[in-house]
């Protein structure tokens, strides 16, 4: 059985999906870009500080359903330029210091309402 979660601390689906959906232990975080919660206006205009609005946003979700970036066992980030690869692992890196999650790392030919990065995650409670 699944539960989707709900963050009031990130910001509304664009589209119709979930924020995360907690199945088990397991919860699956959709993708993050680097929109205000408030207002859902995009964050920043570089990949460093649209990385920092975008981890927050997944922290939020991730604590909604009672997890941390301590939990979280793979992630998925989406770039438009891989020049942003640096930038993005240095906030990258601070967010989950040695709680290193496996990871990918894509190049994607757009990203919704232009952002630089989006990244999506899966955390495994014990």
């Amino acid at each position: 059985m699944s539960e989707a979660v709900l963050s009031h601390d990130a910001p509304a689906p664009i589209g119709p999906y979930s924020q995360a959906v907690r199945v088990g232990a397991t919860l699956y975080c959709s993708g993050q870009i680097a929109l205000d919660p408030v207002d859902g206006t995009l964050v920043g205009d570089d990949a460093a500080r649209q990385t920092e609005r975008v981890l927050a946003n997944l922290g939020a979700v991730l604590a909604a359903a009672g997890y941390g970036y301590g939990d979280v066992v793979k992630t998925t980030i989406y770039l438009i330029d891989m020049d942003d690869f640096s930038a993005v692992n240095a906030v990258y890196e601070r967010c989950f210091g040695p709680a290193k999650p496996a990871r990918s790392t894509v190049a994607v030919a757009g990203l919704p309402r232009g952002a630089r990065v989006e990244i999506d995650c899966v955390a495994q409670r014990a």
